[in-house]
């Protein structure tokens, strides 16, 4: 199946922060889109954009030669793929002899993207894992890192519409390769949340200016796109989520899974996960991973919010300062020049 926007259908499955942004990249590339989400509300800027509405994904996937889908869970993803109502049932369906193709997008469990791929072929269906990385920002601006898994050829035809959604784009291998490698990121965002949380607290203790701080240090060693990206919203007190923490826990888990089938101990990322369930406990499940710094404060017995409002306010009372103070003795002095 050749994949031209003059002739191919596309299907989306879920439009929330991430999803909605990447199917409104492909409409403003020139694909036709049909797409569907639990809330219709999250959708209007799509089909105010031109794309067609339909209530199931199986009826998304009837009027469709692709399907994406980019919802929360692997629960999630396995029923709106695998489920009698789900995208291959529909896929079946299609009026059509081209071969179709699903393409989940969801940060999921590798052995699940395995278990897709076999009733996929099984049924004359292509498909493949393609989880990304880049957060809000890359989703808005097309610049995610997309990491494949799957049959080769079919990422060779699937390309045309990754380059609309990322600027990374890597085949992995095998079916369950691409979540294999976002599991890898995971990891690495783990170890860094944790790591600006502690060296923001670190600089507030100490009476460092962050804003300083984030200066030296973001372009050196220790720099990345947390630091760069988030750690930003964190001095402003935004934990609006372009990824929420209930989700990154979800992924923790799903490579704490993983590495113990593979006989590996990942403390680091065992701890992160707890401060991150510790978080989700206090009523943060739905905030953006920076939120971390707030669980890392209380460990201390601080609020982050007191020592932002501080250092805020500290702010504001060196903006009253006069930038010299005069003085007698410097009075004097200035006499004793003019003389």
């Amino acid at each position: 199946m050749a994949i031209e926007k003059s002739q191919t259908r596309i299907g989306w499955v879920g439009t929330g922060v991430m999803g909605g942004a990447m199917a409104m990249n492909l409409i403003r590339a020139g694909w036709q889109l049909t797409v569907t989400n639990r809330t219709k509300a999250k959708a209007r800027p799509l089909l105010e954009a031109g794309a067609i509405w339909e209530s199931t994904p199986m009826r998304v996937a009837m009027r469709s030669d692709v399907v994406f889908t980019m919802v929360g869970y692997p629960a999630d993803v396995e029923q709106v793929i695998l489920a009698p109502d789900g995208i291959l049932a529909g896929l079946n369906r299609r009026p059509s002899d081209q071969v179709p193709m699903v393409i989940d997008m969801t940060t999921s469990s590798p052995a699940l993207a395995r278990t897709i791929y076999e009733r996929a072929v099984n049924g004359g269906i292509d498909a493949l894992d393609a989880p990304v990385s880049g957060g809000d920002v890359g989703a808005r601006n097309g610049t995610l890192s997309i990491m494949v898994g799957g049959d080769e050829l079919v990422y060779e035809l699937a390309k045309p519409l990754f380059q609309d959604l990322g600027k990374t784009i890597v085949y992995h291998g095998s079916a369950g390769s691409g979540q294999h490698a976002k599991m890898v990121n995971q990891i690495l965002i783990a170890g860094t949340m944790a790591g600006m949380a502690e060296a923001l607290l670190y600089a507030f203790r100490f009476g460092l200016d962050p804003d300083r701080v984030l200066a030296s240090v973001s372009t050196g060693a220790a720099g990345s796109w947390s630091l760069s990206n988030l750690a930003p919203r964190v001095l402003r007190g935004d934990f609006a989520p372009g990824f929420y923490v209930e989700h990154f826990i979800k992924d923790m888990g799903i490579a704490l899974e993983e590495a113990g089938r593979a006989g590996l101990k990942l403390p680091i990322l065992a701890e992160t996960c707890a401060l991150y369930k510790q978080l989700m406990a206090q009523g943060s499940a739905r905030e953006g991973t920076q939120a971390i710094v707030k669980a890392v404060a209380r460990y201390n017995r601080l609020e982050w919010k007191n020592l932002i409002n501080g250092w805020q306010l500290s702010k504001v009372d060196k903006l009253k300062l006069p930038e010299t103070i005069s003085t007698e003795e410097d009075s004097q002095d200035e006499n004793n020049s003019k003389e």
